[in-house]
């Protein structure tokens, strides 16, 4: 195949089997055309000689990013052939402090004058982070998710990217770091703030509700949230739907399934109802903490112009789901897990699922007979029954199901299903 006119090569989320790290050496020299080049699922080390002169010979080249395996000292002559560059994803940041590196480094970076986008920063040694400070001031998007950098580290890096329009970040920015992020980038539109322990385990992050009602009051634009933390109230929900009513994504995740407003231990109902309720334009919604049914109410009442909506954990009984389902006008995708919801609300909003794209329900209350009478209400649907303990129709009816996904199909039922993988079409597929 030639590869003349190749202009973008993006191996992200790709299983790549990479013995010798040469395949790089193969593009021949007469090859200039590449305008995005991603390499950063890779696990060895590539031939660097070879993405150098790869890279130098593109003028055209605005996206690398680099893998964990690319070393610090070598990211000073990558980009001092591709100046241009307007999105760059490092290697590992880390190496023994040594000053030559860091001149080189700082002296490279200050030559691109058009980064806009920078990420990676993997193992990062902070005592490297300012040599990236050249292009701070101009940077739009920072992706620090997979970067240890600690608070003080982040709050002196935040303090120069005055034009950031997104952040993605760990929570080792704390408080704090929200607090500069809000005083310093007025023109923030998305943050994203991740969990440095998915399991909660790490209590010594000074990360609260406090840093997320900052960067609502500092940063006027801010339209697309995602936060994990460990506690939540109503009255900090009800500050940001406030000062924000221009949301349109807003997903709150608390680490600790069912946790309460940790001031008055009552529901986050009266605080999610504030977010829908003021942000009018909001299209999509993860919920949790503490929730009962009053939520899904409020949902169904003001959010009529939410499109996905993320669910665990939460509401009492199927009157939840049926608040969502009947008023939530523009639904396109549901995500329910861990959910007292079942077939009633089901089958009586059977017409809504027509006008969905998706809905997917794992560890609740739906029976296989309700997934059968799905199966045969919505002939224009995929009904699918996924259940690893084995066929559903060896069980009573009544049995609940593990995971049912309904998806909009101009096809029919799928044929590449596993062996857990039931299709709900009619009786006939289950007399065999």
């Amino acid at each position: 195949m030639s590869m003349v006119n190749l202009r973008e090569l993006d191996l992200r989320e790709s299983e790549v089997e990479d013995i010798c790290g040469h395949w790089l050496s193969h593009f021949p020299d007469s090859y200039t055309s590449l305008v995005s080049l991603n390499i950063s699922c890779l696990a060895n080390e590539v031939n660097f000689p070879a993405l150098e002169r790869l890279v130098s010979r593109c003028p055209n080249l605005q996206t690398l990013r680099l893998n964990r395996a690319a070393p610090l000292d070598k990211l000073a002559n990558l980009l001092r052939g591709a100046p241009q560059l307007v999105e760059l994803g490092t290697g590992a940041y880390t190496s023994e402090m040594r000053p030559d590196v860091f001149s080189n480094l700082a002296a490279a970076f200050s030559g691109c004058k058009q980064m806009k986008s920078l990420s990676g920063f993997w193992d990062v040694l902070p005592s490297y982070l300012p040599a990236a400070y050249p292009v701070c001031s101009r940077l739009t998007s920072l992706n620090l998710s997979y970067a240890t950098i600690q608070s003080p580290d982040l709050i002196k890096l935040v303090g120069q990217c005055q034009s950031l329009q997104r952040l993605w970040v760990l929570d080792y920015i704390e408080d704090a770091g929200l607090d500069m992020l809000a005083a310093t980038c007025k023109d923030l539109r998305e943050l994203r703030v991740f969990p440095s322990d998915p399991f909660g385990l790490e209590l010594n992050v000074a990360l609260t509700e406090q840093g997320l009602v900052s960067v609502s009051e500092g940063c006027p634009k801010l339209h697309s949230v995602l936060y994990f933390c460990r506690q939540m109230t109503n009255a900090a929900l009800n500050i940001i739907a406030r000062n924000r009513p221009n949301m349109t994504r807003f997903r709150l995740c608390i680490i600790e399934p069912r946790t309460p407003d940790y001031l008055t231990l009552q529901p986050l109902d009266g605080g999610f109802g504030a977010i829908v309720e003021h942000c009018k334009g909001l299209q999509r919604l993860s919920l949790s903490g503490l929730l009962t049914d009053r939520v899904f109410e409020y949902i169904g009442t003001h959010a009529k112009k939410l499109e996905m909506l993320s669910v665990a954990f939460a509401g009492d009984s199927d009157l939840g789901l049926h608040h969502v389902l009947s008023g939530c006008d523009n639904l396109r995708k549901l995500e329910i897990r861990d959910c007292p919801f079942g077939d009633k609300a089901l089958l009586a909003n059977a017409a809504k699922l027509e006008t969905m794209r998706s809905l997917w329900m794992s560890s609740c209350s739906v029976s296989f007979g309700a997934c059968k009478l799905l199966g045969q209400k919505l002939p224009r649907l995929n009904v699918e029954v996924i259940d690893e303990r084995g066929p559903p129709d060896s069980r009573p009816d009544s049995s609940p199901v593990e995971k049912l996904y309904i998806y909009r199909t101009i096809s029919g039922p799928r044929l590449d299903m596993p062996g857990y993988v039931w299709t709900m079409e009619d009786d006939s597929a289950y007399l065999e």
